[in-house]
């Protein structure tokens, strides 16, 4: 038997409308419940072994859902924002309620964000204490030193009471846009990659993340672009919030 709720709840988190709209759905006598149409929106249901349905079609119930967004430059990673677009206005046609980013990239930082309404998960993907990996493609204006991997390997002090964690810098080499870098760091200080390199006299002109806790950007999204995240995909998460 699984968790026991209200019915309205349940029609609400299958995504389907609001909790203040499913109390009227119901009431219209528009919800069946294991084939009996049902318009008491309190009545507790078992949210994994009941079989709802609405205008006769049935209903999925999912507590919490996954979205990988590959984010777009200009838009705000934010639930709400007065002045700006934000990542979850880019998710049309999908019931944003309780949605919220796992962490966040700056306004004019590109490339995979997750979107989920699950807190546990998300608190420990961006908890330092986890060492969840976090791997960016990184643009920056000038080359730098020789002795770069070293010391990105041995904790860059960008300022902060205490030095980064190791990181893993691989270079990529000079192209038309700049110089180029693959940067893997476990831990998501404010501003991180563009400090670690300004501390090195070097300024990131282009930054994207490719990868978290092992599940990589889709490639086939277009900037602002996204889609559910696969079985195999939660599980992978699910394992990488466990090393510590």
């Amino acid at each position: 038997m699984g968790e026991m709720i209200r019915l309205d709840r349940y029609i609400s988190e299958c995504g389907e409308c609001s909790r203040k709209q499913a109390v009227s759905i119901i009431k219209d006598g528009r919800v069946t419940v294991d084939g009996n149409i049902v318009t008491s929106p309190g009545l507790k249901v078992d949210c994994e072994a009941a079989v709802a349905a609405l205008d006769g079609r049935e209903l999925k119930y999912e507590k919490y859902v996954y979205y990988m967004l590959n984010k777009p430059s200009g838009c705000v990673t934010a639930v709400k924002d007065k002045l700006s677009d934000t990542v979850l206005e880019l998710l049309k046609d999908v019931n944003r309620k309780g949605l919220f980013p796992v962490g966040r990239l700056d306004k004019d930082t590109e490339g995979l964000l997750l979107i989920t309404n699950d807190g546990e998960l998300c608190h420990d993907l961006i908890s330092p204490k986890k060492h969840v990996e976090k791997v960016y493609h990184v643009v920056a204006d000038k080359s730098l030193p020789a002795d770069a991997v070293y010391l990105f390997e041995w904790g860059m002090d960008i300022g902060d009471d205490t030095r980064c964690l190791p990181a893993s810098l691989e270079v990529k080499g000079k192209t038309d846009r700049g110089y180029e870098y693959e940067l893997t760091i476990t831990e998501g200080r404010f501003h991180q990659v563009k400090r670690m390199f300004y501390a090195l006299d070097s300024k990131v002109i282009y930054l994207k993340r490719l990868s978290i806790g092992g599940v990589m950007l889709d490639p086939m999204l277009p900037p602002g672009g996204f889609r559910r995240l696969t079985d195999d995909e939660i599980k992978l998460l699910r394992k990488s919030k466990t090393i510590e």
